[in-house]
């Protein structure tokens, strides 16, 4: 392995290591550079395939054909890269409604991709009967490490930041439900 990959791989692992833990300076310090913008859009794309890893057993133990499988990780994993976009254009919007902030969108891209570290543990949901309960976890996790993401980067209150956050999330948790009904019913038109 070469130094520089080895690099890599630790400096992911120290961002997930301070991204989990929720970590406020770790957030506030995540500044616009090329490294960390890697960075973020790893731990996304991670995130992603964590998800889709987790759906696509899902579909296999339904016995979906080749076809719904490969449409279905697809589906899952930009459906989770979307999200994060879209979750960070609205955080955007909100906070600038309620208070002229200085940040643009690609300034928050960083932390709130940071934020999505919890999900790179979303394969976890394949655990029979602790699936659910470890998904909506996981997804509460994200949500507070975005919180922290936001409160630091915009530097504004907690409960602003948790107002800003709460905006968006639903919608994305409902269009994360979408998806897998939509999943399973591309298993049900093809059996």
């Amino acid at each position: 392995m070469s130094s520089n990959n080895k690099k890599s791989k630790q400096s992911l692992c120290h961002t997930l290591r301070y991204a989990l833990a929720l970590n406020g300076d770790f957030y506030e310090n995540a500044r616009n550079t090329q490294r960390n913008q890697r960075l973020a859009l790893s731990i996304v794309i991670l995130a992603a395939i964590s998800h889709a890893i987790g759906s696509g057993v899902i579909l296999l133990i339904n016995r979906a054909t080749v076809f719904v499988l490969l449409a279905g990780l697809l589906i899952d994993a930009i459906a989770i890269v979307a999200g994060y976009y879209f979750w960070t254009f609205t955080i955007l919007k909100i906070g600038q409604w309620l208070k002229p902030i200085d940040p643009t969108y690609g300034d928050l891209l960083i932390p709130i991709g940071f934020a999505y570290a919890p999900q790179v543990l979303n394969f976890l949901t394949l655990i029979p009967l602790l699936g659910r309960p470890i998904e909506l976890i996981l997804a509460l996790w994200s949500l507070l490490a975005v919180i922290v993401a936001v409160r630091q980067g915009l530097d504004i209150t907690t409960r602003r930041a948790t107002f800003i956050c709460l905006v968006g999330w639903p919608l994305i948790q409902i269009a994360i439900g979408f998806v897998q009904v939509l999943e399973q019913q591309l298993v049900r038109w093809t059996s």
